[in-house]
């Protein structure tokens, strides 16, 4: 999905970054509160989905001596910081600049004469917003196939619900800033044209307010979203994939300490402690533990193998060393079957306490 968050955040960036400047133009030359909240709101979203960008890029470096599983989860702080930035910077100025309005009073921009032809601010409004709501529509467009798209591939059925679980905040906050962008064009327009029929610029004013209002409440949203990814969220998909892998392997008694890191959605760290079946590890161990006890003795000296010290050397080591092969081979059976169901779990460490078993239980080795 780090793919197509990227489609998503470019094709944002491209088109936000067009519209902030034809909806700046346009404040300027109408005079409107809206207008220009709308302009901050666009060059807000266009600085928070570079911000977006810069993270995918971090996030998609490699381990290195510093960073031993990557850095995943620094797309996680980028957007955090991209969360506080349209609060503070695009909510608050928003706001700021209505209030400023309210009190200092709102004069209607003369018309725009061009070659002799007058246009009104309220038609060059209309016509910003009309070409911004095309441009940001086709960012809107992207982001939501893509959002959707995500939404099936992980079993969700309703969008309000997955945009509040996702385990994809970058294409999330592509999704919401441009909802509301969208969102937004349509208070512009009502404010401007409320403003212009009724004569009243109150209209054009709280529009504008509530423009800036919707930032902050994205702003928090998403800022409690990333705030769970930095917090060493469990990923319950890979634990109930854990479960459901070694309750089929019956060389497995039972598993504790199961623990897993959600590091972004494409990378899972997970660990736990297995004890093994005596019964199920040793079976059909014999021949192989002799197999190997002639091998080491055939790389004896012939005149030494008779000893007795070289013989339970051999024997002894032949143990060991077929059961830590069979213990190896159990886990990575279990591992790749957990990747398998759960290919975001890149890191796995199962430790293996020992095998369980009481001492009167012990069974001679099967052949």
């Amino acid at each position: 999905m780090a793919h197509g968050s990227r489609k998503a955040v470019l094709t944002a960036i491209l088109s936000n970054a067009l519209v902030t400047l034809i909806k700046f133009a346009a404040a300027v030359i109408s005079g409107s509160a809206s207008m220009l909240n709308e302009a901050v709101h666009s060059l807000m979203d266009t600085l928070n989905q570079a911000l977006l960008f810069a993270g995918l890029r971090e996030a998609a470096k490699p381990a290195d001596a510093r960073y031993a599983f990557g850095h995943a989860q620094k797309k996680y702080l980028w957007n955090l910081w991209s969360a506080i930035g349209l609060f503070s910077i695009g909510a608050g100025l928003g706001l700021m600049h209505a209030w400023h309005s309210l009190h200092q009073g709102h004069e209607t921009a003369p018309d725009l004469v061009i070659g002799g032809v007058a246009l009104s601010p309220l038609w060059i409004n209309l016509a910003v917003l009309a070409t911004a709501f095309v441009l940001e529509g086709y960012s809107f467009l992207v982001a939501t196939r893509l959002f959707l798209r995500s939404m099936r591939a992980h079993g969700y059925t309703r969008p309000l619900r997955y945009l509040a679980e996702a385990e994809d905040p970058t294409l999330v906050a592509v999704v919401l800033e441009d909802s509301v962008a969208m969102l937004g064009l349509l208070f512009a327009a009502a404010g401007v044209l409320l403003a212009y029929w009724t004569g009243n610029p109150l209209w054009d004013i709280g529009f504008s307010a509530l423009i800036a209002s919707m930032l902050g409440v994205v702003a928090f949203f998403l800022g409690s979203v990333n705030m769970r990814f930095l917090a060493d969220m469990r990923d319950a998909a890979a634990e109930k994939a854990f479960a459901t892998v070694v309750a089929r392997h019956p060389e497995v008694e039972r598993y504790h300490d199961l623990r897993s890191i959600l590091l972004d959605e494409e990378h899972t760290i997970l660990v736990a402690e297995l004890e093994l079946r005596e019964e199920m590890v040793t079976a059909g161990l014999f021949k192989r533990i002799e197999a190997e006890r002639e091998r080491i003795l055939a790389s004896v000296p012939h005149e030494k193998r008779g000893e007795p010290a070289i013989q339970q050397y051999a024997a002894t080591r032949a143990s060991v060393q077929i059961t830590l092969a069979r213990v190896e081979e159990i886990i990575d059976e279990i591992e790749a079957e957990i990747r398998q169901i759960a290919p975001q779990v890149t890191h796995i460490t199962l430790e293996t306490e020992g095998i369980a078993g009481k001492p009167d239980e012990v069974a001679p080795p099967v052949a």
